[in-house]
C-alpha cells in the first residue's frame, strides 16, 4: 500500500533564496528532529543535480539505519525529487516544490509518496510510522519558518 504525505508553507523570502537553502544539502541537518541523530555522511559539499546521491546516517525508535536517495530531478529554483535507493521504506518519493508568489513571498509546497517494507506487516504498523513522519514534517515546517522568516 502507497500512502501519501502534503504539506504547504509560504515564506516571506525571494524564490531564489528560499530555494537555494533547500539546495544545500547540509542544512538538511538543521530542519531534522534532534532525536533522530540525523547526519549526512557523502562528503561536502554535495553538487545538487539530476544523479546525485546522498547518504544519510539517523535512528528511528531507536534503531540506527543508513539511507541512500537519489536526486532524480533536479530544475533548478522550480523543484527536485529525491528517491530512496536504499533505506527503512519500500518506496520514498519525495518532490519539493518551489513558487514565487510575489517578488518577496515564496510557496513551498512538499509530496511525498511512500510505502513500508515487508507487507503486509507494514500495513500493521503504519499506525505507528505515520505519527512519526508526521511530526518530522511538523518540525520541518517550524524550522524552516524560524530559520528564513
Amino acid at each position: 500500500m502507497t500512502y501519501q504525505i502534503s504539506t504547504d508553507l509560504t515564506l516571506p523570502r525571494p524564490l531564489d533564496e528560499v530555494f537555494e537553502f533547500f539546495a544545500d544539502a547540509s542544512n538538511l541537518e538543521a530542519i531534522t528532529p534532534p532525536e533522530l541523530k540525523f547526519r549526512i555522511v557523502t562528503p561536502m559539499p554535495i553538487e545538487m543535480r539530476t544523479g546525485a546521491l546522498i547518504e544519510y546516517r539517523l535512528s528511528l525508535f531507536g534503531i540506527p539505519f543508513s539511507w541512500l536517495t537519489e536526486i532524480s530531478v533536479w530544475e533548478e529554483g522550480r523543484r527536485f525529487v529525491d528517491r530512496q535507493i536504499s533505506g527503512p521504506f519500500q518506496v520514498w518519493h519525495h518532490e519539493h516544490c518551489f513558487q514565487a508568489i510575489d517578488e518577496r513571498t515564496s510557496r513551498i509546497t512538499d509530496l511525498v509518496h511512500y510505502s513500508l517494507p515487508l507487507p503486509p506487516f507494514g500495513r500493521l504498523v503504519h499506525p505507528i510510522v505515520r505519527p512519526q513522519l508526521n511530526r518530522i514534517f511538523s518540525y520541518r515546517s517550524e524550522r524552516v519558518r524560524e530559520l528564513l522568516a
